[in-house]
């Protein structure tokens, strides 16, 4: 099914690498597609709790395949610059956690994708930027605005108008990463995380991404009564009624995401 990645399930955690490590796993349309199947994928599989997004070989993802784009026509870049940002999108807005695993260079739209994960995991060796000025275009899958959204306004037009690549370090003092790990401890931690994740009420971390994917674009107050509705809905599940029972009884919950 998949030519450009692999998806493994193990242990409630669906692994997507994307697997072109002798392109550095640049980002062609077809590889893009195959991102939107693969996150489809596992939200709709009952045995996954939980994504991980990580690169074959010494890079996360290296930027778009430029051999695409340098003959593009200005309404074949808007419409695969959509696509992209739709397909993006969804892991952004995937009601199951999504944790990107940066193993090496995150440039470009492997930067922009790492961006739409929930958190961001980053080995000591990975290097991430937004280069496109330095090929005369600006980013097209959503890196203008989700970067400024994680390092605010200033950090994000220093990257985006030099197009410098950062380090890790640099890269989790701005906030843009997470966590910074040994590169072999990079995996082994991005799982952890996600089964701690998976361990909790499904419909309670769905409710958790949605309030916060939906209240970062408006005004406080109305945030805030996105979130009391989910207080009142979550309210009405089983989950809420097992979890607050398993913590009176002093043992470990039992959700099914009812």
């Amino acid at each position: 099914m998949y030519h450009f990645l692999t998806l493994d399930v193990a242990d409630r955690i669906a692994t997507i690498t994307v697997n072109r490590p002798d392109k550095l796993n640049a980002l062609n349309d077809a590889t893009i597609a195959e991102l939107g199947r693969a996150i489809d994928e596992a939200n709709s599989r009952d045995d996954v709790a939980a994504v991980l997004l990580t690169g074959a070989g010494r890079a996360f993802i290296a930027g778009a395949d430029i051999s695409e784009l340098e003959s593009q026509s200005p309404l074949e870049a808007q419409r695969r610059a959509r696509v992209g940002q739709a397909i993006f999108r969804r892991f952004e807005t995937s009601p199951k956690p999504t944790v990107a695993a940066i193993n090496g260079f995150a440039l470009g739209g492997g930067c922009e994708l790492a961006m739409a994960c929930h958190v961001r995991i980053a080995s000591e060796k990975a290097k991430l930027g937004q280069p496109e000025v330095k090929l005369g275009i600006v980013p097209g899958y959503g890196g203008t605005q989700r970067l400024p959204r994680l390092v605010g306004r200033g950090a994000a037009l220093r990257l985006l108008l030099t197009g410098d690549m950062i380090d890790a370090t640099e890269a989790f003092r701005l906030g843009l990463v997470d966590q910074v790990v040994a590169p072999d401890a990079l995996i082994a931690t991005a799982r952890a995380m996600l089964t701690a994740m998976a361990a909790n009420a499904p419909l309670a971390m769905a409710g958790c991404i949605e309030a916060v994917n939906r209240g970062l674009d408006v005004p406080l107050d109305e945030g805030c009564t996105i979130e009391s509705d989910f207080f009142g809905l979550l309210s009405a599940t089983a989950d809420m009624k097992e979890g607050m029972r398993a913590f009176l009884e002093k043992r470990a919950p039992d959700f099914t995401g009812r």
